[in-house]
């Protein structure tokens, strides 16, 4: 058995932990080390911090699944400055062997590795993810990650990373024209990660409050997630929905778009929206496609609930990577 160190670097958080290998599959992880991303001025620097809390030698070989590209000589995090060079990693952490995989590259690795249990059924047919056949993976955290993950009936898969999240947002009624009217003013461009993200609550409930004409009442995004999900304010509650109706028109696209057998929900606000999304109107809007929603209506929908998807799919990308 190998023992690697795995990260999983995003716009929020930087997560490290110890994992073991055996016969190419991840056997265990250990207990994560989460730093905020926003206290440490470097990829390095927050390393450092990772190796003071470790008791004896760090591993060598290191995975890392990474919130942004992962093309060229600098890696920068889409929603953070931190930069990576993995040409210097070698030099600059003492490492020997590297693997970088996107992080929701990291996701569908998770998804292709860890069993049935890991998943909780939010609409569709309730069968297990098909074993042949693309699985969307969708994700909205500090983003919205976006997947592809082709499995094959003789065990082996293929993993497509994208940045799927930054296809534009289309309207599907007329508030929502309204709502992209307004939000066409505050950003050059609106993406469905304005809408469908941590950030995209506070966009959409500016929004709704001035196609309302209302002020509005809530500025901290922690107070309006809570207000939202708890359903004390009545205009976030508004916006937690149609932030759910979104993801499920984006969810449903992408699907189709990827020629999807099944569907996964993953990020670290799928599982704050574990409740809320089957009372929601995620499944209407996730079907409506026309033609396509008999198609739609018959392809398993689960949400991830494993809590560290990220660094067990880093793992399993470098177990993978150097079989």
């Amino acid at each position: 058995m190998k023992q690697i160190v795995t990260a999983d670097i995003g716009g929020t958080h930087a997560r490290f932990a110890l994992a073991w290998i055996e016969d190419r599959q991840v056997a265990r992880l250990e207990p994560p080390v989460t730093l905020a991303t926003s206290e440490h001025a470097s990829f390095q620097l927050a390393w450092q911090e990772f190796r003071g809390r470790i008791d004896g030698d760090v591993p060598t070989d290191l995975a890392i699944a990474f919130a942004g590209p992962i093309g060229g000589e600098a890696l920068k995090l889409t929603n953070n400055p931190w930069v990576i060079r993995p040409a210097l990693l070698g030099g600059e952490l003492g490492v020997e062997r590297v693997t970088i995989v996107n992080d929701f590259g990291a996701i569908a690795h998770a998804v292709a590795t860890l069993d049935p249990a890991a998943y909780r059924y939010q609409c569709g047919p309730d069968v297990q993810l098909p074993k042949d056949g693309v699985i969307t993976i969708v994700g909205p955290g500090t983003g919205l990650g976006v997947a592809a993950l082709l499995r094959r009936a003789d065990g082996s898969y293929d993993v497509i990373e994208t940045e799927g999240g930054h296809i534009d947002f289309a309207p599907l009624d007329p508030l929502e024209d309204r709502m992209l009217s307004y939000l066409r003013k505050r950003f050059r461009r609106v993406s469905v990660e304005r809408l469908v993200s941590g950030l995209g609550l506070m966009n959409i409930y500016a929004a709704l409050s001035a196609v309302d004409n209302r002020s509005e009442s809530i500025h901290d995004d922690k107070e309006l997630w809570r207000e939202a999900l708890e359903g004390t304010d009545g205009l976030a509650t508004a916006a937690l929905d149609r932030l759910c109706l979104v993801l499920g028109a984006v969810a449903g696209d992408l699907a189709l778009a990827q020629g999807a057998a099944g569907v996964v929900i993953a990020g670290g606000l799928g599982l704050r929206l574990a409740d809320h999304l089957p009372r929601s109107g995620f499944r209407d809007r996730f079907i409506a496609k026309g033609r396509f929603e008999r198609h739609l209506d018959a392809m398993p929908v689960k949400l991830l609930t494993h809590s560290q998807p990220g660094l067990i799919g880093a793992a399993a990308a470098f177990a993978r990577d150097h079989r």
